[in-house]
This record gives C-alpha cells, structure tokens and sequence, in this order.
C-alpha cells in the first residue's frame, strides 16, 4: 500500500509544505474521529473536473465504521463527490444532504475543507478535504458524553477549516496517548470545567480529587494536586497556554502516587478562543514498570560493571603470574591468556555503560585491532584498518565474536609478518615461519626500483539476509602450503573454530587472497533460533 506521500506526489502537484500538513492532520485525527464517531477520509483533487483521491482514511474506536473496505487509493468523481467540490470550491464546511447508503450501512457525508496558514498567519487556500462519514445504522438519542463529544468534533472540524488544527508538535511527543477514550476535560474560556468524562473524573480521583469537577478552575487544580510544585506550575501553564490559543506539550502531575498525562488543546473555531480541551489519562501503572524496568537496567549494567572489574583483576594477576614464569612458552601461554580475558572485559565494560543488552561494536573492533598492533611480538609496524560497520549486537554474539576477532588479528599481526631482514624465499621458509596467520609484506622490485607495500590487515563487516558477514584480510605472505585449518593444533585457531561453530552457530574459511595474504571469512547468524 504507497503512502499518503507516494500517492500525493504521483497524482498531485501539492507542494511539499502541502503534504507535509496533511501529514500532521493524519497523525492527530484519530482525535477528532473518536470524538466524531465517524470515519475519516483525507481527499486530495486529482485533477480540474471533479476527481478526488483519497490518501488517508481512519476509523473511530468509540463506534463503528461506515467502511469495511479500505478506501485509501481509491479514486472517484462525479455525483458521489458533490460534497467534496463544494467543501473545495467554496472553502466552507459542507453538512447538506440525506444520507448515502454503503451496501447495507446509511452513513452521513460531511466534507470538511483543509487549509495550510500562510507564513505571516494569515488563512491559505484550500489543499484538500477530510470527509467525515458516520454510520447511522446505531442511530439513537446521543448521551451527555456523545453530545459534549460532538461538540469539541465540530470545533475541531472548524479549525481544521481554519488551518489552525492540528497544533504544532513538540520534539519527542507521539500521537498514541491520551485518547479520547482515556478521559476528557472540556473547559471554557476562563478555564473552567463545563464537561468531564467518567474515565477523566476517576482519573483526577486517583490523584485525590474526589468531588465533582465541573465548575473547577483546572489551572489552580493541578497547582493543589501536583505533589511537587514546579511540576503542578508547568501543568497549570500548559492549560492557561491553550486557552491562549497557543499548543502546550504535554504534562505528567504526580499525586499520592498516582501519575497521570495531560494534554491541552485551543479551542478556537473562526480564530475565536472559546476554551480548550484536556485529555487525560492514567499512566500509574505505566510508570510504576518504567521505575521497575530503570531499577533493573541499573542492576544490569552494575553486573557487567563488576564482571569487567573481576576480569581486569584475573587478567592482572595472569599477567604478574607470567612475569614470574621463567619457561619463555609457560609466560607467552599466560600473555595470551591475558589478552583474551582483556577482550572479553572489553564487552562487559560497553555493556556497563549501555542501556540495554547490546552493543555497538565498532568500538570494540577498533579498540582490539588497536591493542593487537601494541603487544604483538613482531618487528614491523602493522597498519589496521576497518571498512563497513558491525553494527548494535546482542551480548551473547558480541561477547564471543571479540575474542574470534581478538585470535584472528593477533594471529595476523605475530605470525603472518616475517622480519623484514630475513623475508621468506620458498614455500619451505614460509610454513617454517609459523603463517597460519595473515599474510606478510616482502619487497617488490619493478624496474630496478625496490618499493615496499606497508603491512596493513583489514576487518570488513557488512549485514546480508539476517547474517553477519566479516572478514579479516592482509596483504601478506598467505597460508603455508599443505595448512589445514581443521587440523591446525594452534590453540588460537581452535579456540576460533570452537567459539564460531558453537556458540556463534557460524562458519569460518581460512584461505589465501586473490591478491596474496591470506583472508578469514566468517559468517555469523543475527537471529537466534
């Protein structure tokens, strides 16, 4: 199904500025169809003779609806769109006429025009118009609620007219709550209530209100209800802002443990200020698991800030443990036991400062690629570079995929470049040098000019069909002849294959580059069974 900005800019010449207010409109209607108890259709013409699109259609959750078929995409012309010219042509909103019938539902057309304010404020031209359609198969004699309801319909539907409706919207701010449904507050021009739903009357109960509140000034009310006084001042703001016409964002107000979300709109059809209305909507329970879910993330993240601590002391210790061993293949078995565990603390250490459990990786890629150069026992300078992105990993991939990356790289680095003395002359030299790493750098001679490629290993990350794709390459001497991965009896290379076939669920490919050195290609599966 396109979007109501594919369908404008296929069928229409509405500028930008244009769609980008229906765009708001259909973002804050589910508002006025509640309150209308009606559906609504955002038409857009088409042409010159009378054909309308429609882009946008939403169906009110306090009654039912007159369509059972989408109609967004739908185009039309002709009788069936009378009303749409008039409310068009005329800049007026249109409720002549008898009722239609759709199969067996009667419905009643309204047609309401929409308007984009100029940039002086001044009222614009007509871009479109909402239908509003209401079934009247469950016709009956409306109710205190259903006609305070239809009311704060009809002003709304007048300010969409005026191009003063929808308000702006605030950085951050959603459309999901409060609803119509979640309780309504209806006041006059001196802020004061005339009308109050049942679900807005108990939710100011819960904050300890419990007499009536028509007549109240609802400014002063939440100044005496607000547990903190700064909070209760900028709830009571917002209300005074739109009885003033202005849009406020909007407000929580704590009360006796209780905590509800307002949300103050301007009434004012023709430009006339007449009030405002206030939605309502208890939230306790909401921020009752907010607190919960902010107490359990700190729990979190204080583990894995423990568990990095923990794994910097064992490294520490291996590390003093190493520097008393005097057997040199006893102390490089612990060296490479601390680098592990570092890598390993590298993850616990992102994870105590993240918010979740995950982590952007890139990061720790750097950070390892960076320490594998450092400590490295090799006599050249190896250069590391990254290309693509590994992107936010769970915990459980990121934690054994630094350590494949940790054995990968540091196998690179130490046994893939020879000294540059003593550069490899044959196949036999080149196994003899250990190269189950990546790759080597020797001097190239063209024209009788000796030039050198500067060592280099690169990470390349990039996700494809829920997999993870990675490969560590160099631009050296490439894997010894007759090297067999699986049967290697390195224990970098075995922890490597251990961890990418467990824990990881991937596969891993030791080969020699198309372009010399050597490339490990691993391929990981984001999505866990």
């Amino acid at each position: 199904m396109s979007t109501l900005r594919d369908l404008a800019e296929e069928h229409t010449q509405l500028r930008p500025a244009d769609i980008d207010h229906l765009h708001r409109i259909a973002g804050d209607w589910q508002l006025l169809s509640d309150l209308s108890f009606a559906d609504l259709l955002l038409w857009v013409p088409v042409d010159r003779d009378g054909t309308f699109l429609c882009v946008a259609q939403v169906r009110p959750t306090t009654a039912p609806t007159a369509y059972q078929d989408d109609q967004v995409g739908r185009i039309v012309g002709g009788p069936e769109v009378a009303h749409l010219e008039v409310a068009y042509g005329q800049g007026r909103i249109w409720r002549e006429g008898d009722p239609v019938w759709y199969g067996d539902v009667p419905a009643r057309h309204e047609a309401i025009p929409v308007r984009l304010r100029t940039a002086d404020g001044e009222a614009g031209e007509v871009i479109a118009v909402v239908g509003r359609d209401t079934n009247l198969s469950t016709a009956r004699t409306p109710s205190q609620l259903e006609l305070n309801y239809l009311t704060t319909a009809d002003d709304l539907a007048q300010m969409i007219a005026d191009g003063t409706f929808p308000p702006p919207r605030h950085p951050g701010e959603t459309t999901s709550a409060p609803r119509v449904g979640d309780g309504l507050v209806r006041l006059d021009a001196g802020g004061k209530v005339t009308y109050a739903s049942p679900n807005a009357q108990s939710a100011y109960r819960r904050l300890g209100f419990a007499a009536h509140l028509v007549g109240e000034d609802l400014a002063k009310l939440h100044r005496r209800l607000a547990a903190d006084p700064l909070e209760g001042t900028e709830a009571a703001n917002g209300i005074l802002a739109a009885l003033r016409g202005e849009g406020p964002p909007r407000r929580e107000i704590d009360a006796r443990g209780a905590t509800m979300l307002t949300r103050a709109l301007p009434l004012m059809p023709a430009g006339v200020p007449i009030g405002a209305l206030v939605l309502v909507r208890d939230i306790t329970e909401v921020r009752r698991r907010d607190r919960a879910l902010i107490t359990k993330d700190a729990t979190i993240r204080e583990i894995h800030h423990r568990v990095k601590n923990n794994l910097q002391t064992v490294a520490a210790l291996l590390r003093l443990q190493a520097r008393r061993v005097a057997m040199p293949e006893a102390r490089v078995a612990l060296e490479e036991s601390v680098r592990r565990v570092a890598s390993i603390a590298l993850v616990h250490e992102t994870l105590s400062m993240s918010s979740d459990e995950a982590v952007e990786f890139d990061g720790i890629v750097d950070r390892v690629a960076s320490a594998a150069t450092e400590v490295a026992a090799t006599e050249q300078t190896v250069g590391m570079r990254r290309r693509g992105s590994f992107g936010v990993l769970p915990a459980e991939i990121a934690t054994s995929l630094v350590m494949v990356l940790n054995e990968l790289l540091l196998n690179a680095v130490e046994h893939g470049f020879p000294p540059a003395a003593e550069p490899p002359t044959g196949p036999a030299d080149t196994a003899s040098a250990g190269g189950s790493g990546v790759g080597g750098v020797l001097p190239q001679v063209a024209a009788g000019v000796e030039s050198v490629t500067p060592p280099e290993v690169v990470v390349s990350a990039h996700r494809f069909r829920k997999q993870l794709h990675v490969t560590v390459a160099d631009n050296g001497r490439g894997l010894p002849a007759g090297f067999d991965a699986e049967r290697g009896s390195r224990l970098g290379l075995q922890i490597v294959r251990a961890l990418v076939t467990g824990e990881l669920r991937g596969t891993i490919e030791l080969r020699n580059g198309a372009e010399g050195g050597t490339e490990a290609v691993l391929v990981v599966p984001l999505v866990r069974s």
